[in-house]
């Protein structure tokens, strides 16, 4: 996404690397879902993965997609980035599944019951294929799906903005699973400015954003930085008393005066705090070049836009793939995801980085090999031509985020919050 945001032709920012059609802006309903122009999986390496690491990725918008077009990832799915066979096939021990508010829904007063729908859904998606899946709501709760051979479903909220100032409503998301909540998404809300948003109400947090941070701290719910400006990250910094996570935030470095990205200094002082950055590995959020080609793209597509404020969906996809034909995508490769990796632990060490990939939310943008959650053994391998040894690679695939979690659990526990755990 750019760091100024004129939208797709609708009053939503476009998202990280997503083009139109992707499931989460306004016009990401069923049908330009399917536009969706995936390039067929590459082969991924055979493996253990799941015995030799315990793979935990933080950002999956999973939950999105089956609302809008009621596929079931406990099979095999045509489009979309996550399912089940795949999940085995990857290696993937738990995925943070995305409970995503879109800002309009946010504006509407619609997100609230948007976001219990979209838990009602993960819940179901365990309840009705428990030898297949596992809630998780504790660290604990990881490992224990990973030696029951079942793909762990945790819960993080990508917009706090249907929290408001009301703290019930933070405690009842909290009684159902969730396990982490970004302030804020493509546009400033009641609790926070957006990096997307030009319009900079509170400089930062609101006081209702601070509030809730505290009680978060209290609850042992993780605060994520991922989307906030500037200011806000700073806020929060000084507002927490425990560890913060970056849930699908990559390097500034690589693309400059992108604000959704973190710098330098934001990284040392997050994981100074004891907490992680997870790698978000749209090609646009990536590398320079798939970046400047999405702000190339957008204004084009605005002008088809304007033409019909509703162009069917042969329309939409024949502009797309003209666009394509004479503009190739430059998509990121596994390289690069692993220099974002290694700008992390050269600035701050090994312990400060894991992966937050954002599938399910980043449309045809993913790197060459890694396309989906059957490609991590690609992604492991790819660390180990780096470098990494066992021990680093088992911190960045999941141990970091899961001691994290374990760091603010403990401390809502010394304040009477029981950790809740799912398996027993």
């Amino acid at each position: 996404m750019p760091s100024v945001h004129p939208a797709f032709g609708w009053n939503e920012p476009c998202q990280d690397g997503v083009l139109p059609g992707g499931p989460r802006g306004r016009l990401g309903n069923a049908l330009l879902l399917a536009l969706t122009l995936c390039l067929p999986l590459l082969p991924t390496a055979t493996s253990a993965a799941k015995a030799e690491w315990l793979i935990v990725d933080t950002h999956v918008d999973t939950p999105f997609s089956m609302h809008l077009t009621g596929t079931d990832p406990s099979g095999p799915v045509a489009t979309g980035d996550f399912d089940h066979p795949r999940a085995v096939a990857g290696g993937l021990g738990t995925a943070f599944m995305s409970i995503f508010i879109p800002p309009d829904a946010d504006a509407k007063g619609e997100g609230l019951p948007l976001a219990h729908s979209l838990i009602d859904r993960v819940e179901n998606l365990a309840r009705q294929h428990p030898q297949k899946f596992a809630l998780v709501t504790c660290p604990y709760d990881a490992e224990r799906a990973r030696k029951r051979a079942l793909i762990g479903l945790a819960m993080g909220m990508e917009n706090g903005g249907p929290i408001g100032g009301n703290l019930t409503h933070l405690r009842q998301l909290h009684q159902r699973g969730v396990r982490y909540i970004s302030l804020a998404h493509g546009k400033t809300n009641v609790l926070s400015d957006s990096s997307y948003d030009l319009q900079r109400r509170w400089n930062g947090l609101s006081p209702a954003g601070r509030a809730v941070i505290r009680e978060m701290n209290n609850l042992g719910i993780l605060v994520d930085v991922s989307h906030l400006s500037d200011a806000a990250f700073w806020h929060v910094l000084d507002e927490t008393t425990v560890p913060v996570i970056a849930s699908h935030s990559s390097m500034r470095h690589f693309t400059p005066g992108f604000e959704r990205n973190l710098d330098d200094r934001m990284v040392n002082a997050l994981v100074d705090h004891g907490g992680v950055v997870q790698i978000n590995v749209g090609s646009g959020v990536l590398t320079r070049k798939a970046h400047e080609w999405e702000k190339a793209f957008r204004p084009g597509f605005t002008a088809f836009r304007a033409q019909s404020p509703a162009p069917d969906a042969a329309a939409t996809r024949a502009f797309i793939d003209e666009y394509r034909i004479r503009n190739p995508y430059p998509y990121a490769t596994l390289d690069d995801v692993i220099d974002h990796i290694d700008h992390v632990v050269n600035l701050a060490g090994i312990n400060g980085v894991g992966i937050g990939s954002d599938f399910d939310g980043v449309g045809d943008t993913l790197p060459v090999g890694l396309k989906s959650v059957a490609d991590y053994p690609n992604l492991i391998e790819a660390l180990k031509r780096r470098g990494y040894s066992k021990r680093a690679i088992r911190k960045i695939m999941g141990g970091n985020l899961l001691r994290t979690w374990s760091t603010v659990e403990r401390y809502a526990s010394e304040r009477g919050t029981r950790p809740m755990c799912s398996l027993k």
